[in-house]
């Protein structure tokens, strides 16, 4: 008989708490890279806007064909020497309707003050195909070129003539088989037109009454008369004869504007400003380097644009230190202006020259306006 019984086996340990914790965050991180794969496939439904390039009006630029020529040159008038640089700024869009950016690019651009993302109807609208917003945009950009020179050479003196013309016809238009595309419509109802708004008043003041139309086609005038279709919009009721107009203009001079691979509109005030700074001596920046944005018509008003805080952006990368910015993008500016550069907001072209004869001559800097929120 012995002394001492044999001592049972000891249980098994539980597993530790430091170890439980290990496997818990092994787990956690697996599901967490499978959630961001499984993320990384998934459409989003976003787009991410994003400083694009930036082009001085008064240097050079490649053209179609690969030459490098002036981004604006003038034939029959005098032209000056010009310095510094009165820089077009643009936008980019990272994703379409085919390919959207994935959750890591989204999440990186909400964390990037100089990108936004943006919801892709915004952009790209239902129907709407990249080739389709691609060409709207050439489009646009040509149309904002003709108002640029016009609001230019109207700013210098010259006698600009302007016309509009039936740019297309809706299916169901009332003016069918008696407006054709590519008509200059002279006037409506006796009173020479000069652009669609006017034309538009006209209609409505006719209450659904037939309008008298001059137009020119082929070189040859014809009168025609069209009955307008009524049509409620959120504006209440409205007459319309269903069509789209384009603008065109006489110019006393030549003024050719090239830039490849950029659309949409907004490069219009900056462009009025290298063509006046072409054709007037002295220096309208007194050779610094500014910035701007802003569509402009051809009475040099100046109107809100898209992206103006990645333009914002673009600006100071490229080395401008101040901008000019449209007055009613003001909303958009405050709080997101980067260290170093001077933001100016204007609303007309008269706006804008009086800002470069500030900058310029380094009097009146400090009374220039600073656009304040609301």
């Amino acid at each position: 008989m012995s002394l001492f019984d044999n001592a049972a086996e000891p249980a098994a340990a539980p597993p530790s708490r430091r170890a439980r914790r290990f496997s818990a965050g092994v787990w956690a991180l697996v599901v967490a890279l499978v959630a961001l794969l499984i993320l990384s496939f998934l459409p989003t439904g976003f787009v991410i806007q994003r400083q694009g390039p930036v082009v001085n009006t008064l240097g050079s630029a490649e053209n179609a064909s690969g030459d490098d020529v002036p981004l604006i040159s003038v034939s029959g008038a005098k032209t000056y020497p010009t310095a510094g640089a009165l820089d077009l700024t643009t936008v980019q869009v990272v994703g379409n309707r085919e390919t959207t950016p994935s959750w890591f690019e989204l999440a990186k651009a909400w964390l990037d003050p100089g990108e936004a993302v943006l919801p892709i109807d915004d952009v790209f609208p239902a129907g709407t195909t990249t080739e389709q917003r691609n060409e709207e945009n050439a489009a646009l950009m040509v149309d904002s070129q003709k108002e640029a020179t016009a609001a230019a050479l109207t700013e210098l003196g010259y006698e600009v003539r302007a016309h509009v013309g039936v740019g297309a016809l809706s299916d169901d238009s009332a003016a069918k088989g008696i407006l054709e595309v590519g008509d200059e419509i002279v006037s409506a109802s006796g009173t020479p037109i000069e652009d669609t708004a006017q034309l538009r008043s006209l209609i409505n003041e006719r209450r659904g009454q037939p309008v008298e139309l001059v137009i020119r086609r082929n070189g040859a005038e014809r009168t025609v008369t069209v009955t307008p279709s009524r049509t409620t919009t959120k504006d209440g009721t409205v007459w319309i004869i269903g069509i789209t107009t384009s603008r065109d203009f006489d110019f006393p001079i030549d003024v050719k504007i090239q830039l490849d691979r950029i659309g949409g509109p907004s490069a219009g005030q900056m462009f009025a400003l290298g063509i006046i700074d072409t054709l007037t001596p002295g220096e309208l920046n007194g050779g610094m380097q500014v910035a701007g944005t802003g569509t402009i018509d051809a009475t040099g008003t100046i109107g809100p644009i898209g992206g103006i805080r990645q333009k914002l952006y673009g600006a100071k990368d490229a080395g401008a230190t101040y901008f000019l910015a449209p007055e009613k993008n003001c909303n958009e500016v405050v709080g997101h202006i980067p260290d170093g550069l001077r933001v100016v907001p204007v609303s007309t072209l008269d706006d804008s020259l009086t800002a470069l004869d500030a900058i310029r001559t380094g009097t009146g800097v400090d009374k220039l306006p600073v656009c304040a929120a609301g």
